[in-house]
């Protein structure tokens, strides 16, 4: 039988909808929080293949999640191109792209060798699967190139949005070099048994139409055309984080088996304007996991009611946070596989 998640993202209107949660793996659970005390830093933990396979396959063992995502970082494409990184307590710390000296230096011959270990932990999880499904991701273009001209996390990504109206070029050369390193990455995925890809586009919203068409909704369409016609039996989902009302659009011109809603999404509203072709993946509240009780259910009930019988995964409109209790998330995965029963 086919597994439920890709026959959502087949086009079939699955009932209970499938269910997996983003950052499902984890600083909210003790048993990621007492591996994090043995282990190096992030980066070690992303590279090596059995601490990231062992991250990743926790949630499983508590919860009969629908799917498993790779333990990585949408950060770790730059990495591999030779692009400084560190994990501070305040975030990720990058040298900052500020001319085409920059972009010319995002060295495209270490990446296979680098990449290697979390194509390795693709592999091993994979292979420790039975009937859910396993996402590879990367960070769409956008998303990161703004890690990589702010230097690090920003509010409003004010250095980006001038870069890109100011030197346009540049912005668009740093742009279409993400894009080449992106397809190489995916491929990668897919080859060790990634059954799906996923992209976040967790900035893209800050952007106007203008420059959201231009810097997010054209990589996202090369890059699902790219998996399409390389890999047609591979879905992508598309997630682009605070969209608003260009969701619809990016929707329907990227190609995206399904799109992804944030939490301020009206699924109501984004299921009357999606074509029922494509599915829709979202879009609880995490807080309201944290909150728990009738607040949760409530939230849950209500993107449920609005999405059913359609094709639909349920999943947050963000990643869970750190102090989500576990059985809060228990509480969730049994109140929608049982149909809100």
């Amino acid at each position: 039988m086919t597994k439920k998640l890709l026959r959502v993202l087949a086009g079939e209107a699955v009932w209970p909808p499938p269910i997996w949660l983003m950052r499902q793996a984890g600083r909210y659970l003790p048993e990621f929080r007492a591996l994090k005390t043995r282990t190096g830093d992030f980066i070690a933990r992303c590279t090596t293949p059995e601490i990231a396979t062992e991250i990743t396959l926790q949630p499983l063992r508590r919860y009969p999640l629908d799917a498993a995502i790779l333990f990585s970082d949408i950060l770790m494409l730059p990495w591999a191109l030779g692009h400084g990184l560190e994990f501070a307590a305040e975030g990720p710390v990058m040298p900052r792209i500020v001319d085409q000296a920059g972009v010319d230096a995002l060295d495209f011959g270490r990446v296979e060798g680098a990449i290697a270990p979390i194509i390795e932990t693709v592999r091993r999880v994979r292979a420790a699967l039975d009937q859910q499904t396993l996402i590879g991701f990367a960070g769409s273009p956008f998303t990161v190139a703004c890690y990589m001209v702010e230097g690090g996390g920003s509010r409003d990504h004010a250095l980006t949005r001038q870069m890109a109206y100011s030197q346009p070029a540049l912005f668009d050369s740093l742009i279409e070099r993400l894009t080449e390193a992106t397809e190489l990455y995916l491929a990668a995925q897919i080859e060790a048994g990634a059954e799906v890809v996923m992209l976040f586009d967790s900035w893209g919203g800050v952007l106007s139409p203008t420059l959201f068409r231009r810097h997010v909704t054209v990589p996202t369409k090369r890059l699902a055309a790219y998996i399409n016609r390389r890999y047609p039996y591979i879905p992508v989902i598309g997630f682009p984080r605070l969209a608003g009302n260009m969701l619809a659009s990016y929707a329907i011109e990227t190609g995206v088996a399904c799109v992804g809603m944030d939490t301020a999404t009206d699924p109501a509203v984004a299921a009357a304007a999606i074509p029922p072709t494509i599915a829709v993946q979202g879009n609880l509240d995490p807080l309201s996991v944290v909150a728990g009780g009738a607040a949760m259910r409530g939230e849950a009930e209500a993107i449920l009611s609005a999405l059913r019988g359609r094709p639909h995964i349920f999943n947050l409109g963000h990643g869970l946070v750190p102090q989500t209790p576990p059985e809060h998330v228990g509480a969730l995965v049994d109140f929608v596989q049982a149909g809100m029963a």
